[in-house]
């Protein structure tokens, strides 16, 4: 079961970063790995894995992704209002877009945004462009988002 919604999922690695341990013999390297995974219909979720080897630290962060995965509210291509996330020293504003405006989003915002299956958006970062803190900061500003029906039923009102 697990096998097949990894299948249907399309992982996209945001960031690969490499550090190095100073040894006797030399400098011994590490990898740590950024992916988003989503199945492009409102479901999505990051991950981040460490590793002595770049396949083995992509592995690590997709078990994670699987982890970290929400659903998010989406109204045909787009959004249903404006959104600003954050995390860290980093602000994510998210717009909604008339259809066929397309994304306008840099890497890191695409990434999360393409794995949603949103088609239409516009995005602005501001702050720390840390790609880590961009997704983060880019997840938190899904979250917050409400379609009309949700606000209503929790207020207790009828539209």
């Amino acid at each position: 079961m697990a096998t097949e919604a990894r299948q249907e999922s399309q992982e996209r690695v945001v960031q690969i970063r490499r550090c190095a341990c100073v040894i006797k013999g030399g400098r011994r390297f590490s990898f740590a790995a950024m992916i988003v995974l989503g199945n492009q219909r409102g479901e999505v979720g990051w991950g981040y894995g460490k590793a002595n080897e770049v396949p083995s630290s992509v592995e690590k962060a997709v078990k994670d992704a699987a982890r970290h995965k929400i659903r998010i509210t989406i109204e045909g291509t787009t959004i249903p209002h404006e959104v600003i996330g954050r995390f860290g020293a980093a602000r994510v504003l998210l717009l909604p877009a008339n259809p066929g405006t397309g994304i306008i989003a840099g890497a890191s915002v695409r990434a999360v945004v393409e794995s949603v299956g949103l088609k239409d958006i516009l995005t602005k970062v501001r702050g720390s462009t840390n790609p880590i803190n961009v997704v983060k900061a880019t997840f938190d500003a899904l979250q917050q988002l409400r379609t009309k029906e949700d606000v209503a039923r929790l207020r207790g009102v009828e539209i």
